[in-house]
């Protein structure tokens, strides 16, 4: 652990009188779009399979943790070993199938303990089975996140011919509030055809986070074909027609997937 106590030393240094200006004039509030950024950074370098950067990445994350508690520790409200021994506690009190005598054999009734234990922890703080979902997750990972918790009380679907069903149901909806509602009433109808979506998606045990991630890099990497196809001969997306880049994208589908063409 000694890098560990380096790091929170030179993190103390450059938030001291004789530091770094930038460091000290930095808030919780000023840290905040950092410690997105550095999240997002790490799930791009988990997602690269890269371990140099994972390591790299894994840092920036620690940093703010660490910068986080350093601006805590001197207006004397906590200090980094209050944070590492509360997550500690928790574990342990989590746990009690690893640290108690409490049987817990599948993953599922493992989380049923957690979220037991959970409710218990703060019962007056929280008012509904649903508080504890961050508001600034992504939306799409929010609303599987409501859904799940849900779930665990019998708030669900109970087949997926039925999830379906409601997709199409909530398609139709959509089509009809363009054709006569507004825009607000159609972004409320989106707004329901996407949430039908993500319990499609818990049914088919896949992240739509995860799945509309994948499908953004598809749609980047295959627009840059068009790009590239077209700077070869002289061209930008601006001089092409449709049609052009119409053949070009199948072009970059069929280079995608060549036993497929």
């Amino acid at each position: 652990m000694a890098n560990f106590d380096r790091l929170i030393t030179i993190m103390a240094r450059l938030r001291s009188p004789a530091g770094c200006p930038w460091d000290k004039e930095q808030t919780h509030q000023s840290l905040k779009p950092y410690l997105i950024e550095e999240t997002y950074e790490v799930i791009d370098a988990i997602d690269q399979n890269d371990d140099d950067e994972i390591v790299e990445e894994l840092g920036d994350l620690l940093l703010q943790i660490v910068f986080h508690s350093q601006i805590a520790s001197e207006e004397n409200r906590f200090t980094i070993d209050d944070v590492a021994g509360a997550i500690v506690d928790k574990l342990i009190r989590r746990h009690p199938h690893v640290f108690g005598d409490v049987q817990a054999d599948t993953p599922d009734e493992v989380v049923k303990n957690w979220e037991a234990i959970k409710a218990s922890e703060k019962p007056t703080k929280r008012t509904s089975l649903l508080d504890g979902i961050p508001q600034h997750l992504p939306a799409l990972f929010r609303a599987q996140r409501l859904q799940e918790k849900a779930a665990r009380v019998g708030f669900d679907w109970d087949h997926i011919a039925d999830v379906a069903k409601k997709l199409r149901e909530e398609t139709e909806e959509l089509i009809n509030a363009h054709k006569t509602s507004s825009r607000e009433e159609i972004q409320e109808e989106f707004g329901d055809l996407l949430f039908a979506l993500v319990n499609l998606s818990r049914f088919l045990n896949i992240s739509p986070e995860e799945a509309l991630t994948q499908t953004n890099e598809k749609f980047r990497t295959r627009f840059r074909y068009i790009e590239a196809e077209l700077a070869s001969v002289g061209k930008t997306p601006q001089d092409a027609t449709l049609h052009e880049m119409d053949k070009l994208w199948e072009a970059a589908k069929a280079h995608d997937h060549p036993q497929k063409s």
